[in-house]
């Protein structure tokens, strides 16, 4: 039997000298064993418990072992927007659900939808999506990330005039701006967007809505109004010592990057080379901060979490089919730097000019608490430490939508979570993050394709 490859990068030592995607291509005889895996479930897990999309998995995988790539597309694309994305960045929540993970490794899902896509753009099986005719309805889709690109093109294959307002300069929300490129190169996004483009759906780029238009504008301008926004709020660590200089959240320093690579500027706003970096957060963010630095030239990373380490294999508390909660070890964290757990922040020191010079820790240890209650910690007497550092990068991920902005000028509520609540009635949607808070982009581009489900009933004349 094909065991699960379990070498999937780039050298170490090339990879982490440069930005290109790190995934080394698999040959046809490696993904065809991978595919020959799959056991073509009675009841597919991966498929109705674990793709948040509905991927039909099984036949994707068969479709692409017999070489029928065409067929392997069309079964794909049937059920997702944008595979050449969530087969790069998608931590592949449908793995966690393959049965071939009870007592062996999943199948890699992941990889062979990767090579669906990229073959079937090579062979030119993937195609604009244009609607068969148009219904003189007008939407305004805000944001053009993972959500809002899902929404604006299924609004637009129903026939609707979309047009995707989005504050930056390129579309693709933190799918450009916070991913790193050697994740998901930002060709990759062009690639799709030019096919949106020809489908006929317009981007207002540049264009920040509460700026420079109206939230009041768009919703009386157009028959619908979706946004699509994330979640902008990150969460900050307001311990003592935050004013220092060389403290940024994690955003600031990966999209830094981004647009140097991306030609929107041409120096780093936050730069870790030569310096002692400090990654707060344990989580994807954290990690991307890691391979940022070590290609930046830092003279060292840590990455320190408050949680403790989790199990290597499969906690008892995730059983299967559920996502397992388990040590996650990333393509940047085998390239260098260090992780520690079970440690909180006190407060940040800093030299006589005002700037981060290190972190005062303490080991924390964890304890249940009873049904219904957060976990609950204490410090650990005697365990206080001083982190060295030059750069502190806060990576603890997304705290929701200010109740001000965008939100207040479409009229809609934020709840006491930063969710956006939307209006559906007066034809205001929202999807993504900012309605359900900060998630996983396959989630997102669910969200999108429902949420367009939602208001295409709505354009139609239809019930909610």
């Amino acid at each position: 039997m094909n065991q699960r490859i379990q070498e999937i990068y780039r050298p170490v030592e090339l990879r982490r000298r440069d930005f290109d995607e790190v995934e080394r291509t698999l040959s046809f005889d490696e993904l065809k064993g991978q595919a020959e895996r799959c056991m073509n479930c009675g009841i597919p897990f991966c498929h109705g418990t674990g793709c948040p999309l509905g991927n039909v998995i099984p036949e994707i995988n068969a479709a692409a072992g017999a070489g029928n790539w065409e067929k392997a597309w069309d079964i794909l694309s049937s059920t997702s927007s944008f595979p050449e994305f969530t087969s790069r960045i998608c931590p592949a929540l449908c793995e966690g659900s393959c049965t071939d993970g009870i007592n062996s490794e999943p199948v890699m899902i992941r990889q062979l939808e990767k090579a669906v896509t990229e073959t079937a753009f090579r062979s030119g099986f993937v195609k604009p999506l244009i609607p068969a005719k148009r219904t003189g309805r007008r939407v305004a889709v805000i944001g053009a990330g993972p959500a809002g690109l899902a929404v604006a093109a299924a609004l637009n294959l129903a026939g609707h005039e979309v047009t995707v307002f989005e504050k930056n300069a390129s579309p693709g929300g933190l799918l450009r701006y916070g991913i790193p490129d050697f994740k998901l190169a930002k060709k990759i996004i062009d690639r799709r967007i030019n096919l949106m483009r020809e489908a006929g759906i317009r981007f207002e780029l540049n264009t920040e809505v509460g700026r420079d238009v109206s939230g009041d504008y768009l919703a009386r301008r157009n028959d619908a109004v979706v946004l699509a926004i994330g979640t902008p709020m990150a969460r900050d660590l307001k311990i003592p010592g935050r004013e220092a200089a060389g403290i940024h959240f994690a955003l600031e320093f990966l999209q830094g990057q981004n647009r140097v690579i991306g030609r929107e500027c041409a120096d780093l706003p936050v730069c870790a080379t030569g310096k002692r970096v400090v990654v707060i957060g344990g989580g994807d963010t954290g990690s991307d901060c890691v391979g940022t630095s070590i290609r930046q030239g830092a003279e060292s990373i840590l990455q320190i979490e408050i949680m403790p380490k989790p199990p290597v294999n499969r906690s008892p508390s995730t059983p299967w089919p559920q996502w397992p909660y388990m040590l996650r070890t990333s393509s940047s964290h085998k390239e260098g730097g260090e992780r520690r757990w079970n440690l909180a922040s006190k407060r940040f020191l800093s030299d006589d000019e005002g700037h981060v010079t290190g972190i005062e820790a303490v080991t924390v240890e964890w304890e249940l608490s009873p049904l219904g209650k957060p976990l609950r910690f204490h410090e650990v007497a005697g365990s206080e430490e001083i982190i060295p550092a030059d750069l502190v990068l806060l990576a603890m991920g997304f705290i929701g939508v200010p109740a001000d902005g965008v939100a207040a000028e479409l009229g809609l509520k934020v709840d006491e979570r930063g969710r956006v609540q939307a209006a559906p009635e007066r034809g205001i949607f929202c999807a993504g993050d900012c309605a359900s808070g900060a998630s996983l982009v396959v989630r997102a581009i669910a969200a999108g394709r429902s949420v367009a489900q939602e208001a295409e009933r709505y354009l139609s004349g239809g019930a909610l």
